[in-house]
């Protein structure tokens, strides 16, 4: 399929640029390539346009975004880590994305704008964008997204494709069984012959920012003070488990409590990174006792081993009903008997999630004691770590690289004359 300037989408001269985003990250990259360009944290800095020295005076407008004047000065955008990591007096950290979708448009187009000016450093209408999306994204939140695209970003040709459907062709699968385990919830959603039935899926609140809370819990029952980096000037090389000793910075007046908090929770998702475990079965002190325990050293100095408070502090990823089990069982049985045996033998397992140690195997085993005994249950997870996270955005490189597809993208031309309606008809 050709433009409206004679240029193929499908070859190798453009580039068709997937974006995936989600709770906790927006990946964007180049479709055909195996990961994502970058992995931008799904939040916004807002405040006033105060000057910062250093690093801005080096890299003049470094990875912030300016907007119009508000009443009372400039409001200013950091976006990525090197820009939102930095303490600055007055600056908010907001989401725009709630419930799986995005909520804030005004701060997404800021993400956008950010994606194509320094990470693909190329102008929007020379790429063709294919855009990942929730089960349950709504229709105008759909709409809004295609206006925006090539209204505002004018793109040559689009396309949205439900994120279940990606993770099942990045892994292979036509029909699969998708678990999906990310930081706002945990999903399952049935996948039948390239197309996510959205009746039959069904999610959770529980995901990584639960464990990140209950690793806060864990660690305030313990006594242990978890400081953020930013905060410590130099620490003292000290025993294990004794006091931490610590020089803190002066840091500016006025940081707001959403920037701190924000900044503490990177922290705890470390220590969740670095610590929790998923026991084998339903967690038994006993058993979790006899496991070695793990060392972990925090931002202040204090440092100790961890053992039977890992498995602890990760058994609410497997909660009775609302773990992934149970959401497995429950997408299965919603759908049509015919299609059940296809799905049991394809469950795939994807997202951040699924990376916790002992998560997979915790899973193929609660699955292997309540699938039905008539079903042949066979489920698969990409072998890197990278590639569980990733799944849903390689999948849609892999989907927009390939020949057939090439047809499949809305053009311009065609939203000029069918507008909106477009969408139902190309992407159901």
């Amino acid at each position: 399929m050709s433009g409206p300037n004679g240029m193929l989408y499908g070859g190798d001269e453009i580039g068709a640029l997937v974006f995936d985003p989600g709770h906790h990250s927006l990946r964007v990259g180049y479709a055909q390539e195996d990961t994502p360009k970058a992995d931008i944290p799904a939040v916004v800095g807002v405040g006033p346009a105060t000057h910062i020295p250093e690093s801005e005076e080096k890299v003049p407008d470094g990875n912030v975004t300016q907007s119009g004047t508000k009443a009372g000065g400039e409001l200013r955008h950091y976006i990525d880590v090197t820009e939102l990591h930095v303490p600055r007096p007055g600056m908010e950290v907001q989401s725009y994305m709630k419930d799986g979708q995005v909520d804030n448009w005004d701060l997404f187009e800021k993400m956008l704008d950010y994606c194509y000016a320094k990470v693909i450093r190329s102008p929007s209408e020379h790429h063709p964008a294919l855009f990942t999306e929730a089960v349950w994204t709504t229709r105008p939140a759909r709409e809004k997204l295609a206006e925006l695209l090539f209204e505002k970003y004018q793109a040559p040709a689009f396309f949205l494709v439900k994120n279940a459907v990606l993770c099942a062709f990045a892994n292979g699968k036509s029909t699969a069984l998708v678990v999906d385990a990310g930081a706002s919830q945990t999903s399952a959603v049935p996948v039948v012959d390239g197309y996510a039935l959205v009746n039959a899926a069904v999610r959770s609140p529980i995901g990584g920012d639960h464990l990140a809370a209950q690793a806060k819990h864990l660690l305030s029952t313990m006594h242990v003070q978890m400081l953020p980096v930013y905060s410590i000037q130099s620490k003292e090389v000290i025993r294990e488990r004794e006091r931490a000793r610590y020089t803190l910075k002066t840091l500016p007046a006025g940081l707001t409590h959403s920037w701190q908090q924000y900044m503490l929770k990177r922290q705890y998702e470390d220590f969740c990174h670095c610590i929790a475990q998923v026991s084998e079965s339903a967690y038994d002190e006993r058993v979790a006792s006899t496991i070695p325990g793990v060392h972990y050293e925090f931002p202040g100095g204090y440092h100790q081993d961890f053992g039977v408070e890992r498995f602890k502090m990760a058994e609410c990823l497997f909660e009775q009903s609302l773990g992934a089990p149970h959401l497995a069982c429950a997408a299965a049985a919603a759908c049509d008997a015919d299609a059940r045996p296809a799905l049991w033998g394809a469950v795939v397992a994807c997202g951040g999630g699924a990376n916790t140690p002992g998560w997979l195997e915790r899973l193929a085993k609660e699955l292997a004691a309540r699938a039905p005994s008539a079903h042949r249950l066979k489920s698969h997870a990409a072998p890197s770590p990278t590639e569980r996270r990733f799944a849903a955005w390689i999948g849609g490189s892999i989907l927009a690289s390939i020949g057939s597809f090439q047809q499949m993208w809305i053009s311009s031309q065609e939203y000029d004359e069918g507008g909106k309606g477009q969408l139902e008809r190309k992407c159901p």
